[in-house]
Formats: structure tokens, C-alpha cells, sequence
């Protein structure tokens, strides 16, 4: 994944020549008569900021704060960014003017610089209308999952979703589904790149956004395509009349984002009951105001009122969204009265046997296994692996995020066979075949019909999580990150790994604990290989370091394509019949701990711990 934002900094005339741009450009009012004050006062270090660097479009899009200048999000750079979009569609699919994209949004909204995803949602669709080329815009908010689920649907070239998902609030994103209905992997993102790079000059109706209200070419996907998104997750219910008559509660937040409506309407098309939906968060609201990160993958801090609401009313699961609702997180309340918040890797555990389960059911020759396939991403639990190894289907294993595990998904289903599911630990679930890509809704109702079938056999998702790792092996695992602002940083960081203390080689030990192999899928360096040669993809433009210990364990260190942040990943996998979590788990912090203090060295790094 390319930077989101390019770190080299302007010279004077350089940072002259974009604000003159800008000044010629930009019609927002809000963004322009900022932009001239600042000059007029000559705020130097603040236009620094916004006009020192150009935002970069990478395989995750676009994603930034929004406000004036080339490296915010902002309606010159969405009008400027679909510009290349649209003559790079031009240039790929003939038929472009017949077939046309999707544009969805979330609730995002930005008062000083009068941004919005929806506002941004309407540039985007009047520069492709203004070139000839349909839009199915969405009228309303969205979930993300949506946007590619339409693109198949309706066989469109493309498909944009601006969304900062699961981002601070001050944030927006722009983000491109390929017509195969999966995220933009290469080389379609440098291709874009080039494309925005060559039209960055705003073409003639391009801010004439009144064409969306009266031109022919628009369209609203949104009842045609709700309606069939739950057609499509009615096929995935297996046990409506357990559904049906459940005693279980559940809780929902969508955490102020777009998730209600739609969780309500899958539980409904699974015959539930609806979930309770916490009161103070189930309304879009761009601020966010009763969390301090919109993000449910940060756990317990997030849930706070959902905890209160099962509570108060005796429901013993949560689920919760993050605010583009592609995301799910999972909590169960525990015979103790504690509650247990599942990691993204336990989610994917249950998902995996639960999925597998309903279609062994349906599908119970041995013979069917052979086209059968689950997938996860490189930094996530081998679990579905150690599943597939005892049960006979295939795994496969991807790099980090959904655009790779879509495609490899389109790639095998396009070849006659079945994907089944695939999931990152990141709580990202790719639960059925309809959407290539991660999608918070139709995880929702299907975790929630596996709990009430686990209860009417008097167990728990907690319970049956234990009974997995008891047939498959324990898989135990531990994830966070630290946040660093310098790149010069954390660029020393990884190299001090390359040439660890100074010796020209990698680390073979991380404390007391001796390392077997090394993959280094920034060079593209594999020890386990017998040409040392990395099989995975290899990306020159991000941090990505693999350390796997004679003891088992696994850990990756990698940066992230849309935050400053530094992410690892350690994995501890123990064999069926190892049935002593205890000591495992102490073995696995014990070599976290040797990570952190050894390759991280977060003092001298100046590096931030995630906030607990």
C-alpha cells in the first residue's frame, strides 16, 4: 500500500506556485477565504501544512483530514482525484458510458471547511455525469459493504465509497471497488495515480453540482439494492425457527454511524426479533460524541453504553459496528458478570467453524470438500488453516486487508469453486459470497443465529470458542500497536532489524527466545524459502517484517497504510491436545514483551503505546 500522504516537504516557491493554484481552483468559499487569509497573514507553517504535500492515491484510496489544501481531503481534491478515476476508467472499459459506478457515503461532516461525505459523494458523481458516464448515487448513507455488493449486482466498471470509516472524526476517505466488485489492488492504484496527476486542473462542469438534481444520467440504487442485499443474506439463515423462538438478547450500537437501519432490517430477514439498539449512539452523528475513537475494535473503552444497556436488560451478547458498518466487533457476558469482548482472531474462529458447519450440513459428501476454500490475511489467525487441515478443505493465506482477499476470493470463484469466508484480525469478515469484502452487517446476523443455536444446546459463544481451540489446537494471539509521527523513525526502526546492531544480518534471537525464519516482504527476502525469495507479494513503499520462533510462535511487525501507527502481531499455535491456555498465554507475553523491549525499544524510539 503506497503512503497516504507524500512526508517530502515544498520549497517557498514550490509552496507559491500550489496556493496560486488553489486560488484559481477551489470554489468552496469556506476553503478559499481560509486558504487567502492565511496568506494575506502569512501563516507560513500553516500553509506549509496544507499546500507541502500532495495526498497520494494508494490501494486504500484516499485518506486524510478534511480541510483546504492538496493534502486534505476537500471538494477540489475529490473533484480532481475523480477526474483521473473517470479518464482511467475511459481508457480500461470501453463501455463505460453503458455499465457506469456506484458512489456511496457515510455521515461524515466537517462545518468549518463545509465538507461532507455526501457533499463530496455529489463532486465525484457530477464530474463522471459531466463525461458521459452513469452514476448509481445513493441517496442516503450507506454501509460501505453496499458499494461493491452493487457494483456486482448491477455489473458496473467501478464503484466509490467516501468514507473515513472507523478514522477520528476530523477525517474523510475515498476509497475504489474495480468492476470485479473488490478493492483496487495493483497495478490499478498507480494507474489511477497517474491518471489524477494528469487532470488535476478542474474541467468545466466539474463544479456544477447542480447536474446531479437534473441530469438523466443519475440514478438510486438505494431501495433496489437494500432490498436485494437482503434477499441474498436471507440464503445464509439456517435455522429461522431456532431465530424465531430465541430467549437471547442482543445489543446493537453503530457507534453514531450508518449501521442501525440495516442491522435492524438483517435481523429482521432472519426472523429475530431486532436487537436493542443503544439510544445514545444509533443515530449518525459526525462528531461521535460519547467515544473518544469511533472504533469498536478498540474494545471495552467504546462499549461502555452497551455494556449498561445488556445490563439494564438482560442481554448476554453485543454487537457492535464500526461507523461504516463494514466491521464488527463482539462481546458476551460471562457466568462471572464480566464481560468478555472478543479479539478480531476469536471472532474469526467462531465464524470460520460456524460457516463451515452450516455448509458441511448442507453439503455432506466428502467429494463437495475439493473446490471448498476460507481465507486470512498473513498478520491473522492460522486457525482456519488448522480447521482446514483436519476437515479437508483449502486455506490460503493473503497479504494484509480485504483487497487482497477479495480478489484472491473473485479469482477462485470465477475458477468454479466455493469461498466460504474469509476474515482479517482487524475484525474485518467476508461472511458470504455476495460481498467481496468485509461487511459488519451480514456478520452481525450470523454470529447472532450461532449463539441461538449454541444456546439451545445450553452453551456459549465463550464456551464453543474453548471447544474449537480444544479440536483445532490453541491458536492464541496478541495485537496492538505504538503510534510514531516520524516516518525518519520508524524507517530506522525497521532497518535496525535489517542490519540488527549493526552486525549486516537480521536478529536471531528476540531475548531468550531463538527465531527459525525471517520474511521481509519489504525486500522480499524469505529465510524458509530455498531461493530466499518471499512468495507473498512484496511492496517496496511499507514496513512489513515476519519473525517466526522455534517455539511456535509467530509475530509481525508492519506499518499502516492509513495511520501513524507501527502494528504487531504475535500468534502462539499449539497442537490439538495441548489443553494448557495458562502457560501458553504466559509464553506469549513473555516473547510480546521481548518484542516490545528488543525490536520496538519504544523509549528510545519515542514511541506512543496504545492507550489501555
Amino acid at each position: 500500500m503506497r503512503a497516504i500522504v507524500s512526508v517530502g516537504m515544498a520549497g517557498n516557491d514550490e509552496l507559491d506556485r500550489a496556493i496560486v493554484q488553489w486560488l484559481e481552483w477551489d470554489k468552496n468559499p469556506k476553503t478559499l477565504a481560509e486558504v487567502r487569509q492565511l496568506h494575506c497573514d502569512g501563516n507560513i507553517k500553516q500553509l506549509q501544512e496544507y499546500f507541502g504535500s500532495r495526498m497520494e492515491f494508494g490501494t486504500a484510496g484516499m485518506r486524510s483530514t478534511m480541510g483546504p489544501g492538496f493534502s486534505h481531503m476537500n471538494d477540489l481534491t475529490i473533484i480532481q482525484t475523480t477526474q483521473g478515476l473517470c479518464r482511467c476508467l475511459e481508457n480500461s472499459f470501453s463501455d463505460v458510458k453503458d455499465r457506469g459506478v456506484v458512489i456511496g457515503f457515510d455521515a461524515r461532516a466537517h462545518l468549518p471547511s463545509g465538507s461532507s461525505s455526501q457533499r463530496f459523494a455529489r463532486f465525484a458523481a457530477t464530474v463522471l455525469i459531466s463525461q458521459g458516464i452513469p452514476v448509481y448515487l445513493f441517496s442516503r448513507i450507506t454501509p460501505t459493504p453496499f458499494v461493491p455488493f452493487t457494483v456486482s449486482q448491477l455489473k458496473l466498471c467501478a464503484g466509490i465509497m467516501v468514507t473515513a470509516s472507523h478514522n477520528p472524526k476530523q477525517d474523510n476517505g475515498y476509497k475504489v471497488y474495480w468492476n470485479n466488485g473488490a478493492q483496487i489492488a495493483p497495478p490499478h492504484d498507480k494507474e489511477i495515480a497517474q491518471a489524477i496527476d494528469e487532470n488535476l486542473k478542474p474541467w468545466s462542469e466539474s463544479w456544477n453540482d447542480n447536474l446531479v438534481d437534473c441530469s438523466s444520467l443519475i440514478k438510486d440504487p438505494y431501495e433496489n439494492m437494500k432490498n436485494k442485499y437482503l434477499e441474498c443474506l436471507r440464503k445464509h439463515c439456517f435455522y429461522r425457527d431456532i431465530n424465531k423462538e430465541t430467549k437471547l438478547k442482543f445489543v446493537h450500537t453503530s457507534v453514531h454511524g450508518v449501521g442501525h437501519e440495516f442491522v435492524q432490517a438483517a435481523f429482521t430477514a432472519f426472523d429475530f426479533t431486532p436487537p436493542l439498539a443503544v439510544p445514545e449512539q444509533k443515530d449518525p452523528d459526525p462528531e461521535f460524541p460519547t467515544v473518544k475513537y469511533p472504533n469498536p475494535e478498540e474494545g471495552k473503552d467504546v462499549l461502555t453504553l452497551s455494556f449498561a444497556l445488556a445490563d439494564k436488560e438482560g442481554a448476554t451478547v453485543i454487537l457492535a459496528n464500526d461507523p461504516d458498518a463494514d466491521r464488527l466487533a463482539v462481546a458476551e457476558k460471562q457466568e462471572s458478570g464480566e464481560w468478555k469482548v472478543f479479539s478480531g482472531n476469536e471472532l474469526g474462529a467462531l465464524l470460520g467453524w460456524w460457516i463451515f458447519t452450516c455448509w458441511k450440513k448442507q453439503n455432506p459428501e466428502s467429494s463437495c470438500l475439493k473446490n471448498v476454500y476460507m481465507l486470512s490475511s498473513t498478520v491473522s489467525s492460522k486457525i482456519l488453516q488448522a480447521i482446514a487441515v483436519k476437515e479437508g478443505f483449502h486455506f490460503e493465506e493473503t497479504l494484509t486487508g480485504f483487497k487482497w482477499m477479495g480478489n484472491k476470493a473473485k479469482e477462485l470463484i470465477d475458477k468454479g469453486n466455493t469461498v466460504l469466508f474469509a476474515f482479517e484480525e482487524a475484525i474485518g469478515y467476508m461472511s458470504t459470497e455476495f460481498v467481496l469484502d468485509k461487511d459488519g452487517v451480514s456478520a452481525a446476523a450470523i454470529v447472532a443465529e450461532s449463539a441461538s443455536y449454541l444456546a439451545t444446546k445450553n452453551t456459549t459463544l465463550s464456551q464453543q470458542l474453548k471447544a474449537i481451540y480444544e479440536k483445532y489446537g490453541y491458536h492464541l494471539s496478541r495485537a496492538s500497536y505504538f503510534i510514531c509521527h516520524n516516518p525518519e523513525t520508524i524507517a530506522r526502526l525497521f532497518q535496525n532489524l535489517r542490519n540488527y546492531n549493526k552486525t549486516n544480518q537480521y536478529p536471531k534471537t528476540c531475548g531468550k527466545f531463538e527465531i527459525s525464519d525471517i520474511r521481509d516482504l519489504t525486500t522480499g527476502y524469505d529465510s524458509s524459502q530455498p531461493d530466499k525469495r518471499a512468495v507473498l507479494p512484496t511492496s517496496k513503499s511499507s514496513q512489513m517484517i515476519t519473525f517466526t520462533f522455534k517455539n511456535g510462535c509467530v509475530t509481525t511487525m508492519r506499518t499502516s497504510g492509513t495511520e501513524p501507527k507501527i502494528k504487531y502481531y504475535a500468534e502462539l499455535c499449539a497442537p490439538p491436545g495441548n489443553s494448557d491456555p495458562e502457560k501458553l498465554k504466559e509464553e506469549l507475553n513473555d516473547l510480546v514483551n521481548a518484542l516490545v523491549e528488543h525490536f520496538f525499544q519504544p523509549d528510545k524510539n519515542g514511541l506512543i503505546p496504545r492507550s489501555t
